[in-house]
């Protein structure tokens, strides 16, 4: 009776098995009860001058073990993450029409004056915001003064640096910010209203009116 080559027939059912993780689990079920059925006939029909020791078949086994537990480790986290994106959508979906403060220079002045904020990587003691007109011309500079590290919101009544009043409309931010003369990271940040919840493939997102579309994590401020 002819020899089966036990190391290459079971490593190919391996191979099938672990070929992508979108396999079903009935696709899965049937490559493992194959595997089987083709162990079982390997020892039934193998060269009993050249037999499989003991350890061939524990490795072969602890292998078919190793890929059936990568794929239910797989579907676990699968299930995980359908899980915290669900979460994550019921607590942006609670952000709808709120005012927000998310990475970005622009500041807009109306009537009742201005809102915006920054972000520091660490503590400074001296914070000044620079503000600018459409055409890059300075129009105002605000001494903050210190603050720690953080998140920060700040309001501008438009009062110009020759303390006219500024037109309504929209101006960008510069923060600059030091340490003992030092530079400390700032981040500028703009107002925004959350307008829609985008559930994407990997994550949720909010649609921040025409800022643009920005993740939850991205969100510094909520107003």
């Amino acid at each position: 009776m002819a020899a089966v080559d036990s190391a290459t027939s079971a490593q190919q059912i391996l191979n099938n098995l672990a070929r992508t993780d979108t396999q079903k689990a009935s696709t899965t079920e049937d490559a493992q009860n194959r595997f089987l059925t083709l162990l079982t006939t390997q020892l039934k029909n193998q060269d009993p001058l050249n037999p499989m020791d003991n350890a061939a078949v524990t490795s072969q086994l602890a292998q078919i073990s190793t890929v059936d537990g990568i794929e239910r480790l797989n579907t676990m986290l699968g299930q995980l993450m359908e899980g915290q994106q669900s979460s994550e959508a019921l607590q942006a979906s609670q952000l709808l029409g709120r005012g927000v403060l998310v990475p970005g220079k622009g500041l807009v002045l109306t009537d009742q004056g201005s809102l915006g904020g920054f972000k520091l990587d660490a503590a400074a003691d001296k914070v000044v915001v620079t503000i600018t007109d459409a055409n890059g011309l300075e129009v105002a500079s605000v001494d903050m003064g210190a603050h720690a590290a953080g998140t920060h919101s700040f309001q501008w009544d438009g009062t110009t640096t020759d303390g006219t009043p500024a037109a309504a409309g929209t101006y960008t931010v510069k923060v600059t910010a030091t340490n003992k003369d030092e530079k400390v990271a700032a981040t500028a940040l703009e107002l925004g209203q959350v307008s829609s919840v985008i559930r994407g493939p990997k994550s949720v997102d909010l649609q921040v009116g025409a800022l643009g579309i920005f993740q939850l994590d991205e969100i510094q401020q909520i107003l």
